[in-house]
Order: structure tokens, then C-alpha cells, then sequence
């Protein structure tokens, strides 16, 4: 067969030749990781998705040294880990930086789809957090958690699922209808506990932009662009401003 007749590769095909890996997620969003555990323990709050900072507390006795020397002996075991299993590239410095501005363009046009939908909104509370330092540590929370949360369990969890026990429906038709859910709960979740707002019908729908957005980088790209994203746009709302 001459290269004429090759098949013309799918549109999500030709995104998928270049979405990150596992391990180079893992890598690339260890610095948001332990940057947030590294604050959060100072702070009064923590995101409403993090599952392990108690865990972590009540394994250091509650002695904050001894919180932070673990937290800094887990992304040095992950760092180690990934190294040993030849994802060290994943480190380069140049990946973190290429990383870093994907977000920042991603960031951008999302809140300029979100505005062309409802006007201009803030997605993040910022009043509750109190101060540019407590902003940036629960941005960058709420980028890792709520990713791992929303896209990774919720959005991936839920097309595994769904997939086994409706493989006769397009896995396209699939992820558009289960990606809409995702988003509205993912926007909801913003209006629960202490730190949630009163319940607003445009910034709902503002933040289900937002979340469908975060869904198709997550699909598209990968989890680490999608946690860079999230983590850049809640600093840009929450501290920046």
C-alpha cells in the first residue's frame, strides 16, 4: 500500500499521539502535590477532596516537622520510583515549564468559553480563603484533588463502568452524556460545606463550562495538563486578582 493510501489518522487519535503517560503525570504533578501538603498543614481549611492530609497528620502525631519530613520522604520515594522504572525523563525541566504554560493558554480560553456562556464569573471562592498565601496553597489543592476526584475517579472511573455494561452505544456518545454529569457534579460540588457558595444558577452553569473544559483536556491531553490547568486558573481567580 503506497503512503496515498494509508488511512488518515482520527482527529482524537492525532491528540492521543501526543497525551501524556501515567508516569509522566505522576511526575509532572508531584510538585503541586507536595507544594499544597506543605501549606495546608499551616492553614484552618483544607480542599474537600483531599483524602490523605488527616492521614498524613495522624501519622506524624501531629508534630508539623515530622508532617513535613513525610511529606517531603513521599515525593522523594515517588522521584526515586519513577526513576528506577525509567520514567526520569518525566523530570526534565523543560516538560515542567511546557507543562506550565499548556495551562496557562488552557486556563485562558476556558474562561473565555465560560464568559461567551454566562458572563464574566469567578470560579473560585475566594472571600473563604483569606489571603494570597492560603490562595495558593488551596489552588493548588484543588487542582490536584479535584482532578484526581472529578476526572480520574468520577469521569474515568465512570466510563470503565459504563463501557463494560453498554458496550453496544458509542463510547463518543458515551463520554459526551457522562461527561455532561461529571461537569454538573463537579459544579455542584462548589455549593457543599463550609467553604461552599450560595447556590447561583449562572455561576453553575459558569463552573459546568469549566468542568466540561478540565474533561476534554483530561480525555485529549492527560491527567497533568489537566491538574496544571485547574491549580493555574484557581491562582489566577484566587491570588492574582
Amino acid at each position: 500500500m503506497s503512503s496515498s493510501d494509508a488511512p488518515t489518522p482520527a482527529p482524537l487519535s492525532l491528540f492521543a499521539a501526543f497525551k501524556t503517560n501515567a508516569w509522566t503525570d505522576l511526575a509532572l504533578t508531584m510538585p503541586i502535590f507536595v507544594g499544597y501538603h506543605l501549606g495546608v498543614v499551616t492553614l484552618n481549611v483544607r480542599n474537600a477532596a483531599d483524602f490523605f492530609t488527616q492521614k498524613l497528620i495522624a501519622m506524624a502525631e501531629r508534630n508539623i516537622l515530622v508532617y513535613w519530613g513525610l511529606t517531603l520522604a513521599i515525593g522523594a520515594a515517588l522521584f526515586v520510583g519513577m526513576w528506577l522504572l525509567g520514567a526520569g525523563a518525566a523530570f526534565d525541566k523543560k516538560r515542567f515549564v511546557l507543562v506550565a504554560i499548556e495551562g496557562v493558554l488552557y486556563a485562558m480560553l476556558m474562561r473565555t468559553a465560560a464568559i461567551a456562556a454566562v458572563g464574566a464569573l469567578p470560579m473560585a471562592n475566594v472571600d473563604a480563603v483569606g489571603g494570597p498565601v492560603p490562595g495558593l496553597v488551596m489552588s493548588l489543592g484543588a487542582g490536584f484533588y479535584e482532578e484526581v476526584a472529578f476526572r480520574v475517579v468520577l469521569f474515568g472511573g465512570g466510563m470503565l463502568a459504563m463501557s463494560l455494561f453498554f458496550g453496544g452505544i458509542s463510547k463518543l456518545v458515551l463520554a459526551l452524556g457522562w461527561g455532561l454529569v461529571c461537569a454538573a457534579v463537579f459544579s455542584g460540588w462548589h455549593y457543599v460545606g463550609p467553604l461552599g457558595d450560595a447556590w447561583n444558577l449562572q455561576s453553575f452553569v459558569f463552573r459546568m463550562v469549566c468542568g466540561l473544559v478540565f474533561t476534554l483536556i483530561f480525555v485529549l491531553r492527560g491527567f497533568a495538563p489537566a491538574v496544571w490547568t485547574h491549580a493555574l486558573y484557581d491562582i489566577w481567580v484566587m491570588v492574582l486578582h
